[in-house]
């Protein structure tokens, strides 16, 4: 059992934490807000954009949500003219999905924000700061996975 009251720098972490994802996600969810969207809508434009063509289901795979919980979402980018769907070629069942030109604009616009805000930071905390940052948020992520 983790004491939590003997490890205050382990406290600290997890209040950066906190306060680090809320400063990351502001300026986007601001410039989401204006179109009715939220960070669902983000998860799925960035990851679609990462990755053109990729199938419903490896979007399902990707986020680790159910069909249910990404449905909505999806349809409204796409009744948004954001995402576009096509049946994929190797498997007519399947949908790929793609971004629209206007789905392109509005991810790089996120995206953008968000890259500022890591350059700076990794600037900021010298040039041997971003490897151990990827280490730490790569073993934050997968102790998620191993639950």
């Amino acid at each position: 059992m983790v004491d939590l009251n003997h490890n205050p720098a382990a406290l600290e972490s997890i209040e950066l934490f906190y306060f680090a994802y809320r400063s990351f996600t502001a300026l986007p969810d601001k410039i989401l807000e204006r179109r009715g969207l939220g960070r669902v809508h983000h998860r799925i434009l960035y990851f679609v954009a990462r990755h053109p063509g990729m199938t419903v289901t490896s979007l399902l795979n990707t986020l680790q949500v159910t069909k249910q919980a990404l449905n909505s979402p999806l349809r409204q980018l796409i009744d948004m003219g954001l995402v576009a769907t096509a049946k994929a070629e190797h498997d007519r069942r399947a949908k790929e999905l793609r971004l629209t030109e206007s789905g392109q604009q509005l991810e790089q616009q996120l995206t953008a924000t968000q890259l500022r805000q890591l350059n700076e930071a990794f600037i900021a905390a010298g040039k041997n700061a971003q490897p151990g940052w990827h280490q730490i948020m790569q073993s934050v992520a997968d102790s998620a996975v191993q639950g």
